[in-house]
């Protein structure tokens, strides 16, 4: 029996889904869908990572077989990813992260104050590797196709990648997280990127610490996922 959440199982019921008859592709069972659901619940926004070095061959291996499958608008590829491994960079980031976090703590009073400056938002100190992935925009590949109305599908790519890798690294016991309290452009400079490149995802990554099925936000009382059905409107 699979636990899709810490109180309703999902059964397994090993049934294989209903193949398309006109499709070649492979047919998944239904055990592998609950455990799809389950990786989904178990992908946590990881802030404590522990200090062990990664398999770095299983790493470049992740890293690789996500984001080349991911979705790419016109087969454009605009994924650009830096490694940030030295410790002058490193403390350049660190650096950029408390400048903005004091900046986001100023715009809190109250008990919303007290509490954010409790919360652990970066997991910079302790992750092992980090990932800076970024957009090109003006990449030549994929010849412009399906951004001349909308530009923005350059960096929704960028965006399916990282989730696909997020989802990939936690299936081998990796967490990710997703550090977004950060100035992009002085990360740019600090990194001297490539002029044109824009700052997507800055990724932690190791093995953490400790595992939870809840969001560590809703822990610490911060928010609460919605517990409502998804409501889709129709028009």
């Amino acid at each position: 029996m699979l636990m899709g959440t810490d109180t309703a199982p999902i059964k397994d019921t090993g049934a294989e889904s209903t193949p398309n008859p006109d499709a070649s592709g492979p047919v998944f069972a239904a055990s592998f869908a609950d455990d799809l659901h389950t990786l989904f619940q178990w992908r946590r926004d990881v802030r404590r990572f522990h200090s062990t070095p990664l398999d770095e061959p299983q790493l470049a291996d992740v890293l690789s077989r996500a984001v080349s499958t991911a979705p790419t608008v016109g087969l454009s590829e605009p994924w650009r990813i830096i490694r940030v491994d030295s410790a002058p960079a490193k403390a350049l980031v660190n650096e950029n992260f408390e400048t903005c976090n004091q900046a986001a703590l100023a715009g809190y009073d109250g008990e919303d104050a007290k509490l954010y400056a409790s919360l652990t938002l970066a997991g910079l100190e302790t992750a092992p590797v980090q990932l800076a992935v970024f957009c090109d925009a003006g990449t030549a590949q994929g010849k412009g196709l399906g951004t001349a109305t909308m530009p923005e599908m350059y960096a929704y790519s960028v965006v399916c990648a990282v989730m696909q890798f997020w989802l990939a690294a936690r299936a081998v016991g990796l967490g990710v997280g997703w550090v977004s309290i950060l100035d992009p452009d002085q990360l740019s400079t600090d990194l001297n990127i490539e002029p044109g490149w824009k700052l997507i995802a800055y990724l932690c990554v190791g093995y953490p610490e400790e595992d939870h099925l809840d969001p560590e936000l809703e822990r610490a009382g911060w928010e609460n996922r919605t517990t409502t059905p998804l409501e889709i409107i129709t028009r």
